[in-house]
């Protein structure tokens, strides 16, 4: 496949005189599926199995990768000779990072850039510089998966469990966006994840119940917090049932017509199938969201609601 009028070659380049490039082994001499590289991709790999087989590190060799990601970002093998390349030649890693930012933003979601990137940050010893980032990428897309499995890996790395700032920073997202599943995932990272899955405190745990009972107020249809303040209860080793007066603001099974939350009669069927003698609430709950509230679930909900004409095994 030809290249553009734009394409660079190494060929004539005088910097490049002493290499003989090396042609890839498709492993037979007319191979039933081979890729239809461009000229200028196949050749510029062709040079990077030269120096990679020399073992050569060098400004030539980052000048060289830098190139080919340019050309497909998504190779694996020139992204781990080029970290090697880095260290080797004890380039700064500061520029490599300034170079790295503009090379995100043109692929959101390319697994191997944050991989790379975690192996510089992890260098540098210091994550400065990386919240301002981070908020741009996510000013392109605030679910990125990538971004947020990136946030997380810091936290861990420079133990940032406790920072003020990285709580209001995910409280401001939440703000933003209270169906943010991705924003309340690294809350509970930063609370309970960090810690063993424990929660630290009663004192902690009643400001996380608070909190999420603002967001369920503001948003009651909405999943997440809901998820969220099950997980505090749970951590926190507090019965089901604490939160029992709390759902029935948003469910309450008397007056159906006035129920808000599917996810209330979820947790309502949760706590009533714990409970002696509550296991007919906990079908009425059951009914309501497979006939009424959430229907394109009925097998499911129904399978619940057989669970609960099982007997228990004796321990």
């Amino acid at each position: 496949m030809p290249a553009s009028d734009d394409a660079t070659y190494y060929h004539d380049d005088p910097a490049w005189g002493d290499v003989q490039p090396l042609a890839q082994d498709d492993g037979a001499l007319h191979p039933l599926a081979s890729i239809a590289y461009t000229d200028e991709y196949s050749e510029a790999m062709g040079y990077l199995r030269a120096v990679m087989a020399a073992n050569e590190y060098s400004e030539r060799v980052l000048a060289l990768t830098e190139h080919i990601i340019s050309m497909n970002p998504a190779h694996y093998t020139v992204w781990l000779y080029r970290a090697k390349a880095l260290r080797e030649t004890g380039a700064d890693l500061a520029r490599e990072i300034a170079w790295l930012n503009p090379t995100a933003l043109q692929h959101l979601k390319n697994y191997q850039i944050w991989h790379h990137r975690q192996t510089i940050v992890d260098a540098l010893g210091s994550p400065a510089g990386e919240a301002d980032f981070i908020a741009t990428m996510l000013e392109q897309d605030s679910k990125n998966y990538h971004v947020w499995s990136y946030r997380q890996w810091l936290v861990q790395r420079f133990d940032l469990f406790a920072s003020d700032d990285e709580l209001r920073w995910t409280e401001a997202m939440i703000d933003d966006d209270v169906r943010n599943n991705s924003a309340w995932n690294h809350r509970w990272f930063l609370v309970v994840g960090g810690h063993g899955g424990r929660m630290e405190s009663p004192r902690l745990a009643e400001r996380e119940l608070e909190y999420a009972k603002y967001a369920i107020r503001k948003a009651p249809q909405n999943q997440s917090p809901w998820n969220y303040i099950k997980g505090v209860v749970r951590a926190a080793g507090m019965p089901l049932s604490t939160l029992t007066s709390f759902a029935l603001e948003f469910a309450d099974m008397h007056r159906p017509d006035d129920i808000y939350s599917s996810h209330a009669l979820d947790l309502l069927a949760d706590i009533y199938a714990d409970e002696e003698g509550s296991k007919e609430e906990a079908k009425k709950a059951l009914d309501l969201l497979a006939s009424r509230f959430d229907p394109i679930r009925a097998h499911y909900w129904n399978y619940r609601k057989a669970l609960l004409e099982v007997p228990e095994t004796a321990a």
